[in-house]
This record gives C-alpha cells, sequence and structure tokens, in this order.
C-alpha cells in the first residue's frame, strides 16, 4: 500500500508559531472534543478556592505559578508519573459544590474553546472520599453540565456535551460503574470508558463489565494504545468491544514502512491495524499529551515525530484531542495549531479531523448527520 510521504514541519513547543493570530480563527470554528478529562481540565483559581475551602495544602499558591506546575510535573515522559498529578485535582472534587463547579467551567471552556459537542470522561469512583454515593457523583456532574451549557447559551453559542463514565482499569469496580453507566444513559451519560495505568492491566480484567454493557448497547471507548501496544488494543478491541481507541496511536506498530521515495511512502498493514481502518473505529489522539506521556517516545521526541501523519494519510479515522487541558496546558485550538505547524494542514484537513470527531461522537445517527452539517457550515462560511 503507498500513501503521500508525511509531511514535514518544525514546530515542537506548545506555543505553536503564529498561533496567536492563526489560533483566533481556529478558536471560531466548530470543533468536536472526544477526548477530554473532567479531572484533568480545573482552572487553577478553581483548585486554589477549593483546596482552600477543605484546607488542602497545595504545591504553589498563585494561579499562574500552581499552572506551570502541573505542566512541569505531567512532561516526564512517563504514563504513571504523568498520572500522579490527578491526585490533587480529584482531591478537591470529592463534594458535590465542587464536582458541579469543576464541571461548569468545564462546560465554560469548551464552549470558549469552540467546541460545538463535546464528551467529558471521568472517574466516579475516585469521588468517594467526603460521603457522597456513585450516582450522587453523576448527579452533581450532570447538574455542573446542565449550567454550563446554558452559560454558553447566553453567549449567543450553542453546545452539547454528554458524560463517559470510567473504570478505573486497575480496580475491580468495572461492571459497577458500568451498571452505573446505564443507570444514568437517559440522565446525561451518552458511554463507558476504562482509564488508568494501561500497562498490565488490559481490558479482558473487566470483561464482565464489556459483556453487561454489550447486552444494553450501551457504547465503549477503551484507553489503549498509549502506555501499552498492540495487545492492548487487540484487547480493548475484542474484549471490550471498543468503538473508540482512547489514544490509539501505538497502532503504528503494526504498519511496516517498507521504502520511502520524494512522493509516497509505501507501508504495509497488519491484520490488526488493517482492522481498524477498514471499520473505521476512531483514533482519539491528543498530540501535546501523547508527546508527555511517552506514547510516541519509539518514533521519536518531537510533535513531527508523531504518527499522526502517517496515520491520517494512510486513511485512519484519526481525530484531535486535548487530553487533559491543564496537565498539557492546551486547547483544542492550540493542538490543531501544533499539528499545522508540524505537517502544514490546511482547514480541510482541519475540517476532517472534525467530521471524523462528529462521526464516532456516542450519538444516533440522525445526530451525527446534524452535527457534521453544522460543522460543515461553519468552515465554510469561515
Amino acid at each position: 500500500m503507498d500513501a503521500p510521504a508525511p509531511r514535514e514541519g518544525t514546530s515542537t513547543t506548545n506555543e505553536a508559531a503564529g498561533a496567536e493570530g492563526r489560533g483566533a480563527d481556529i478558536r471560531s470554528l466548530p470543533k468536536v472534543s472526544l477526548h477530554d478529562h473532567l479531572d484533568g481540565g480545573l482552572r487553577p483559581q478553581t483548585i486554589i478556592e477549593l483546596a482552600d475551602a477543605i484546607e488542602l495544602e497545595l504545591p504553589r499558591t498563585e494561579a499562574s505559578a500552581l499552572g506551570e506546575w502541573f505542566a512541569d510535573q505531567s512532561d516526564s515522559g512517563d504514563l504513571v508519573e504523568y498520572l500522579k498529578t490527578f491526585d490533587v485535582t480529584t482531591a478537591v472534587m470529592q463534594t458535590r459544590e465542587g464536582l458541579g463547579r469543576v464541571a461548569r467551567e468545564f462546560v465554560q471552556n469548551l464552549g470558549d474553546d469552540g467546541v460545538i459537542y463535546g464528551e467529558v470522561r471521568w472517574a466516579p469512583e475516585q469521588h468517594l472520599a467526603r460521603g457522597l454515593s456513585l450516582d450522587e457523583t453523576v448527579e452533581a456532574v450532570q447538574e455542573g453540565i446542565e449550567e454550563g451549557i446554558e452559560d454558553v447559551r447566553r453567549t449567543g453559542r450553542d453546545i452539547r456535551v454528554g458524560q463517559l463514565v470510567t473504570a478505573m482499569r486497575h480496580a475491580d469496580r468495572g461492571l459497577e460503574i458500568a451498571q452505573l453507566a446505564v443507570r444514568h444513559r437517559d440522565r446525561g451519560v451518552v458511554g463507558f470508558d476504562i482509564a488508568g495505568a494501561e500497562a498490565g492491566f488490559p481490558a479482558s480484567r473487566h470483561r464482565d463489565a464489556f459483556d453487561y454493557l454489550a447486552s444494553q448497547f450501551m457504547p465503549v471507548t477503551v484507553h489503549a494504545g498509549e502506555a501499552d501496544g498492540l495487545d492492548s488494543i487487540r484487547s480493548a478491541l475484542f474484549d471490550g468491544r471498543a468503538l473508540r481507541l482512547g489514544h490509539g496511536v501505538r497502532l503504528a506498530e503494526d504498519i511496516v514502512i517498507e521504502r520511502e521515495d520524494a512522493d509516497n511512502t509505501y507501508v504495509s498493514l497488519g491484520l490488526l491495524a488493517q482492522w481498524v481502518k477498514d471499520r473505521e473505529i476512531a483514533l482519539e489522539t491528543s498530540p501535546s499529551s501523547n508527546l508527555q506521556t511517552g506514547a510516541i517516545a519509539a518514533w521519536g521526541t518531537e510533535l513531527v515525530d508523531h504518527p499522526f501523519d502517517l496515520l491520517y494519510q494512510l486513511g485512519f479515522r484519526v481525530t484531535v484531542n486535548t487530553d487533559n487541558r491543564l496537565m498539557s496546558n492546551t486547547t483544542l485550538t492550540n493542538e490543531l495549531s501544533l499539528l499545522i505547524d508540524a505537517f502544514g494542514y490546511d482547514l480541510s484537513d482541519l475540517e476532517t479531523f472534525q467530521l471524523n470527531a462528529a462521526a464516532a461522537a456516542f450519538l444516533p445517527l440522525e445526530e451525527r448527520d446534524e452535527l457534521a452539517e453544522d460543522i460543515t457550515a461553519g468552515f465554510a462560511a469561515a
């Protein structure tokens, strides 16, 4: 199989060259966010205020300095170390008020970033330390989401947001969390996910949860191909029945570059990669995060080394996401700007990424079609 040669660029930092001017235009474009963690998207000032209310000591006490601390701590090149920063954010999300405020501001931030449809993922089992039940946490987050939607609408914009209820893959509550997701499927929950340390904790550990979700026709996405390789992706697809892959970038390990010339890259796809491509299983890539966690270490340490462009040129359903806005000090606008600088993309490419995400959204078919129409109209007017 041959594909156009991967595009080359020069940007390697979190501040894309020229993104300030161009970013304002990208921000106004309609976008879809599929992979965005609630506990990875707090405002630093909110953390400070919520921590003060529960007398929690923070590593920094000024908002800008705290934001820098999160970015520095997250830039380790190791997923396990990266995940330790969430000890701070989840600590201030243990009350109904804290969860509601974080969810409300999360939606406001999505709206400011031009997102018209978003799915926010989070793990209710991590928010029970101060007496809330699992159902109460989901209800609190939904209340915050609905308040945030109204806030965005008062600015003259429109947004829809659904919850992805997540189970921690190293814990043993998968079935319980799956049942929680199904109980709230008509009250804001649109799908299920598993997250956390990937290596050593395959989706097969939660097979009973995935069997139950399949019996209830609940859509599933699974973190896979970030901190572990092809076996993890196989388990996500065949044990988890995943309709999307969280990150999924290490699927590129199943693509062999046979040779390259000035115009083309000639590759062969393994059975797993071919399966994902042929069935248009979406890859929820997060460029900055993938650098921070070492997910693309096999290919290099700069954004131009990311297999994103190779996957895109080969026709995989790639999507662009933030993963954790706080830890990566980023927005969806910034992630798209970085990709432009790295690979020379234009508006038609950015539109394709949004249409890919719309097609993969956990919405009924008719609503996905309407979302795609809104994206096409927004880009046409740009």
